[in-house]
């Protein structure tokens, strides 16, 4: 089955308003930026996003976060933004944080049919006990608290259990991609991406690079087609590095080496 669309605007314009959405990433890296755009051009709104962060000021999630199209996100950091910051705490922004690994594993659950896991991470915390501020009222009051979890021991130690997640789309991005959905990840870049894939009804990946089947190694394949309903090419352009760290220069260091 050819899953490939003409565009990422074709891709996402089924996406409504209060859906839900996995998106792949980590900060800016291996972000699905082209479908991100196209949805903010699409105009849906009141949105839930499930990312391991809500992007940056200006770029990635931040974008439809600033849009006001996001109502509700589960993350597990949710540093760089300020926008965020100020969203969740004038109450216009839901948040459900939970640990990484946490995230990671509940994506998965969703990917695999299985309903809930008990883990030992938020054992004696609010993640467990309940009582984390959700959402705040304008004026600073707790508005929303998340629920207490259901906990149990195993071999004498607690665990606390927590829900796998299923969304109504998965946005993600691969390396490279083929017609039939099979996607390979460039190194770091494959972060969230294979678990979003997993987790959404309808999943959308961008590639950048787009080949027929056969061409990838299925040894190489990360997620298989099966999990992938649509495809879109979008090249490389476009993608940021989110910190630039560069050595400070050394007087004469050229020199030494002789160039």
């Amino acid at each position: 089955m050819d899953k490939v669309l003409g565009s990422a605007a074709e891709a996402v314009a089924d996406v409504g308003s209060g859906s839900s959405l996995a998106v792949g990433g980590f900060g800016l890296c291996g972000i699905p930026l082209v479908l991100i755009q196209a949805l903010l051009a699409q105009g849906a709104s009141a949105l839930e996003t499930v990312s391991n962060n809500c992007g940056v000021d200006g770029a990635g999630l931040g974008l439809l976060l600033e849009a006001g199209r996001i109502a509700r996100t589960v993350s597990s950091y949710v540093g760089e933004n300020k926008e965020f910051a100020r969203q969740y705490l004038s109450g216009e922004l839901e948040v459900e944080l939970t640990p990484q690994g946490t995230l990671a594993e509940r994506l998965r659950a969703g990917g695999s049919g299985i309903p809930a896991f008990y883990t030992p991470a938020g054992v004696g915390t609010w993640i467990a006990e309940g009582g984390l501020p959700w959402r705040y009222a304008a004026d600073g009051s707790v508005a929303l608290a998340s629920p207490a979890k259901q906990t149990r021991a195993f071999n004498g130690q607690d665990y606390v259990l927590e829900e796998a997640i299923v969304t109504d789309f998965a946005l993600v991005r691969a390396a490279v991609g083929d017609r039939h959905g099979n996607l390979v990840y460039d190194a770091s870049a494959r972060n969230f991406n294979p678990l979003c894939a997993m987790a959404g009804r309808i999943t959308i990946a961008e590639v950048e690079q787009l080949v027929e089947p056969g061409e990838i190694d299925p040894a190489q394949v990360h997620t298989p087609g099966v999990f992938v309903q649509r495809v879109v090419e979008v090249g490389t352009e476009g993608k940021r590095i989110e910190k630039r760290t560069v050595r400070p220069h050394e007087a004469g260091h050229d020199h030494e080496r002789g160039l």
